[in-house]
């Protein structure tokens, strides 16, 4: 499994990823804080929540759900291979990892999703 630019995940940096993203809930919860203060200064706020929605939809198929949720964990985690604290350039790598998740299960996240996260970050 590889990280953003290519290197691959650390075993601390998976270790984290597997421990948050099997507590699907907490998660979620993570998620939304996390958007709550930052979600108009990043342009893939929605993205990721749409991410989120298909990723908790029953229907999403198993393999599906493993590559967003895992995408979701990397966003909300604070192990980063560029901090998020840097100015600009700290949300670029959890942007790339989401964008590559959604990329490879694009005809999964359905129009519902996507409406179900503006929803959602209407009320953040």
């Amino acid at each position: 499994m590889s990280g953003p630019f290519g290197q691959p995940f650390t075993p601390k940096e998976i270790e984290a990823m597997r421990k948050l993203a099997a507590d699907e809930d907490r998660l979620g919860q993570s998620l939304l804080r996390l958007l709550g203060r930052i979600a108009r200064s990043i342009p893939f706020a929605e993205n990721a929540l749409a991410a989120w929605c298909c990723a908790r939809d029953p229907a999403t198929p198993a393999r599906v759900r493993f590559i967003l949720i895992s995408a979701v964990a990397y966003f909300v985690l604070p192990i980063d291979a560029i901090p998020d604290i840097v100015p600009l350039l700290g949300f670029t790598d959890d942007a790339a990892v989401l964008a590559a998740a959604i990329a490879s299960v694009a005809g999964e996240i359905r129009p519902e999703h996507r409406n179900r996260a503006r929803d959602i970050l209407k009320g953040l």
